[in-house]
């Protein structure tokens, strides 16, 4: 077959591959952004105890509703907000739209229940920041929770929220309408192009605790009907769900809450990884949304360490911060985050548009990849000579320090895989990063 005649035939199959999935342009970016931050943020912020919080202290309706009256966050910035977040490496952000408490952070129209109509602050935070995200080049998502415990029609209550004093009757199908029309008003495209949602809360409603592969609930979620909505406005927009189980259809990448994918530390998460993009999500401290008293903060090494390690198991991290009630980060995240960029800022080329490696995740370190080089990502300097798991056969030609390119010795072992002998000077105090030329 001719060259061109070849040529053509890829790029045809390619844009037929495009035209027949919508979403697989910003599947294929999402994989390579590899570095999101992810903000909790609303009134619950006001009472610096977590997002949580309406749930954790039994608060009624009647009373959480006088929190949007003190919620005046005046010092929000949305400029220093993408330009902290590009400085950390970050490739997209994705913000709280409504949490569990039922605030609606945009001028909604189907509920006054929102920051405009609310608050005396009386702007559109998510306009706010989408047009700058636009501005400076980042991607833009929304959480979205899918329970509710403030809306009456959100019935069966599930298993949270149970002290919001509602009455014990509701029209669930009507709060569904309620709430696609809320998701409507995102994705009209009055807040720009956005690369996706991020819905949460399916779980509330799950029947089976000890078995999250079931997927029989007390309601139908119509996901299919908000995910067709979703997509005839925004053809575009990959959507992730925090349901802990296996993707549904529609959904374009798989999240893991508090752990690296294929893993269950936390308990929310189900073990089984399918093929679509992937994402760790986690806190830099303890808490999603702003807390106060939590000053539980990870090393800035810590966190570089989950980014690396999030990257060796092919997957993204999307890292959270809880802004003030002012709409201020506060200044521990701040210095973390610069320290992450300056980071990236040397070494993301062996993070970025990279994939999971041959060898699978060690307890020592992990291996990313390209089409023409692997780097070995050395986090524990413990030993020095290192044997490369899932490397036989590889045609190394090469294997030296990134950024220095100082010589690597590398052997085969008994059963061909590479073994490289790291040099002792050459021992980074975060990362020491071998890269090895196929």
């Amino acid at each position: 077959m001719k060259r061109w005649t070849f040529l053509a035939l890829v790029l045809l199959t390619a844009t037929a591959s495009l035209a027949q999935d919508p979403q697989a342009e910003t599947k294929r970016w999402f994989r390579e952004a590899r570095f999101g931050m992810f903000i909790h943020w609303g009134v619950y912020s006001v009472l610096g105890d977590g997002e949580w919080v309406m749930h954790n202290r039994e608060i009624p309706v009647e009373d959480y509703e006088k929190l949007p009256a003190q919620f005046n966050p005046v010092d929000f910035d949305p400029v220093e907000w993408v330009r902290i977040a590009k400085q950390a490496g970050m490739r997209y952000i994705t913000i709280t739209s409504k949490h569990h408490d039922g605030f609606a952070m945009w001028d909604s129209k189907v509920s006054d229940y929102n920051i405009v109509d609310a608050t005396p602050y009386g702007k559109d935070v998510l306009k706010l920041l989408a047009e700058e995200c636009e501005r400076q080049g980042i991607k833009l998502f929304f959480y979205h929770s899918h329970l509710d415990w403030r809306h009456p029609d959100y019935y069966p209550r599930g298993k949270t929220g149970q002290h919001s004093g509602r009455p014990n009757e509701g029209d669930f199908d009507s709060y569904l309408d309620y709430m696609d029309a809320q998701v409507a008003e995102l994705a009209s495209g009055d807040y720009g192009e956005l690369a996706g949602f991020w819905f949460d809360g399916w779980w509330d409603q799950h029947i089976n605790e000890d078995d999250k592969a079931d997927r029989a609930t007390h309601v139908d979620w119509r996901l299919k009907q908000t995910y067709d909505l979703i997509h005839r406005l925004q053809p575009g927009a990959i959507i992730g769900n925090n349901h802990h189980v296996l993707p549904f259809e529609g959904e374009g990448f798989q999240m893991f809450e508090r752990d690296l994918p294929g893993h269950n530390s936390a308990g929310y998460n189900t073990t089984a990884v399918g093929d679509l993009p992937l994402e760790s999500c986690d806190t830099i401290n303890g808490a999603w949304g702003y807390n106060a008293s939590d000053q539980d903060f990870k090393s800035s090494k810590e966190l570089v360490h989950y980014l690396i390690r999030a990257a060796g198991y092919d997957a993204n991290l999307l890292l959270n911060v809880g802004p003030t009630p002012m709409g201020t980060f506060q200044p521990e995240v701040i210095e973390r985050l610069h320290a992450v960029g300056e980071w990236t800022s040397e070494f993301g080329e062996t993070i970025y548009g990279t994939r999971g490696g041959s060898m699978a995740p060690q307890t020592w370190g992990v291996m990313t990849r390209t089409p023409e080089a692997l780097f070995v990502h050395v986090l524990d300097g413990s030993s020095n000579k290192l044997v490369l798991p899932g490397t036989a056969g590889l045609d190394v030609r090469r294997a030296f320090v990134f950024g220095t390119e100082q010589e690597v010795p590398i052997e085969k072992g008994p059963g061909g895989e590479v073994e490289i002998t790291v040099p002792t000077n050459a021992i980074h105090a975060i990362d020491t990063i071998i890269v090895l030329r196929l």
